[in-house]
């Protein structure tokens, strides 16, 4: 009888702990999508309802001569950008794939992606997101994206 209830108690742990996670997914792909609705349509506002106050954003790339580099960006920068987005260039980023990993109220989402503008085909890469749980809030604290145009089409082909 110890035994059963042992396991009643674990099962139940297990279920409710799991279906925390899915939940917590779920509204970490919304907070994904949002900020990527808002990148698309040029709404600054949409992009800054998905940020902390604190985030950070970084962009790693290779020049022409195999430097590497990493830029640190102001989010007013992003922001004003998005805003001023020229409207007849249409963005679209489109994510192949989306990771989630979630510990506590820290989850890390990686994003491989194609970039095309105005239909063409730019660039290919990979953004990195750190999230924070901010009671019941999950916001992006950390952004960094890697652009490159070599190799993509092997990312093209995995599809």
């Amino acid at each position: 009888m110890l035994r059963i209830i042992t396991f009643l108690v674990i099962f139940i742990f297990s279920a409710t702990t799991f279906a925390q996670e899915n939940k917590d997914k779920i509204a970490i792909k919304s907070v994904i999508d949002t900020f990527f609705e808002g990148l698309h349509k040029g709404d600054s506002t949409l992009i800054k309802s998905t940020l902390h106050k604190e985030v950070k954003i970084q962009t790693t790339s290779t020049d022409k001569n195999g430097t590497k580099i990493l830029k640190t960006d102001r989010v007013e920068k992003l922001l004003t950008g998005v805003a001023n987005k020229n409207p007849t260039h249409v963005y679209l980023e489109k994510l192949t794939a989306i990771d989630v990993k979630i510990d506590g109220n820290l989850a890390s989402v990686w994003t491989p992606y194609e970039f095309y503008f105005n239909g063409k085909f730019s660039h290919c890469g990979a953004n990195s997101f750190q999230l924070f749980n901010n009671n019941g809030n999950w916001q992006i604290i950390y952004l960094v994206d890697m652009r490159r145009r070599e190799n993509c089409d092997a990312l093209k082909e995995k599809k």
